[in-house]
């Protein structure tokens, strides 16, 4: 079993946030989230994070298409050029590599970040521009730290970006990717999903590191949802979180998708999700119940 944690290590950084002017909330959430978990007193030690560099991000990426990003001449996830953005694009890579590392060291760490999944070898798509997961995991593997990563991508929408260059770059047997967009799309396949993610979370003992994706989005309100109650999306992450620490595996998280209006119900959601982390990983006096959406 893993060790009990007092905190738990949030890698963050003002410079990771940027207006997007887009229908996604995703590259500002990170502050208002974050802000969330201090009112609701929830144990968390905060870690800059560091961004990654250009280098680092042709590990899963043309560098052909990381320069036209980092310069605005190529478009990035939200359909524009903008140099705020650009800017920002290495911290939100960063601050998953960076909760990766904790991770290794703490066995649990988040990185409330979004962004990642619908990025391919060679172009974004669906607010998604670099692929984090993919940069964070063939990091630690090419230092030698990790030899097999799962990403358990439980965002509503199907991780094409990741598939993609897991194939393209060959990558099978160092990166498994399992993504419930591909599966699940309504409320009536609730039961079969958390059925699904039973197996999954069976094969943990089996990866030197989970990178789980903890969308908001896969709520059953979200316009761009849903599949789960409020009440199965904390079973989902209890089940995550619990076999992670019951099995020794060290686990990385982000915060992905949520498009509820207002924003206070995507973060109500999060909230959740932390909760459980601390009720898995930390201490179980002084949590409340879950906050309602």
């Amino acid at each position: 079993m893993g060790q009990s944690l007092a905190s738990i290590p949030v890698c963050y950084s003002e410079r990771m946030l940027a207006e997007t002017a887009s229908f996604s909330p995703s590259a500002g959430k990170p502050r208002h989230v974050l802000a969330a978990w201090q009112r609701e007193q929830l144990p968390m030690s905060l870690h800059v994070a560091q961004p990654v560099e250009p280098i680092d991000l042709h590990l899963a990426h043309d560098p052909a298409y990381v320069s036209g990003i980092l310069t605005g001449t190529v478009a990035n996830g939200f359909g524009n050029k903008s140099p705020a953005v650009a800017r920002s694009l290495p911290y939100t890579s960063g601050a998953m590599l960076g909760a990766a590392r904790l991770a290794l060291d703490t066995g649990c760490a988040c990185a409330p970040v979004s962004g990642f999944h619908h990025a391919n070898y060679d172009s974004s798509g669906g607010f998604c521009t670099f692929n984090g997961l993919i940069v964070a995991a063939r990091k630690l593997i090419t230092e030698g730290l990790v030899k097999r990563v799962l990403i358990v991508d439980c965002d509503m929408h199907y991780g094409d970006g990741t598939d993609q260059i897991v194939k393209k770059l060959g990558l099978r047997e160092s990166i498994t990717n399992v993504t419930f967009g591909r599966w699940f799309h309504e409320p009536q396949q609730a039961a079969a999903y958390l059925d699904r993610l039973r197996n999954v979370t069976a094969t943990f003992k089996d990866f030197d590191l989970v990178l789980y994706q903890a969308g908001a989005d896969v709520h059953v309100d979200d316009p761009l949802g849903g599949v789960l109650s409020t009440d199965d999306m904390i079973e989902r992450d209890r089940r995550v979180f619990d076999t992670a620490r019951s099995t020794g595996t060290p686990i990385a998280w982000n915060l992905a998708g949520g498009y509820q209006e207002p924003l206070e119900r995507v973060i109500a959601l999060h909230v959740n999700t932390m909760r459980e982390c601390v009720d898995a990983f930390g201490s179980k006096e002084s949590l409340g119940g879950s906050i309602e959406t």
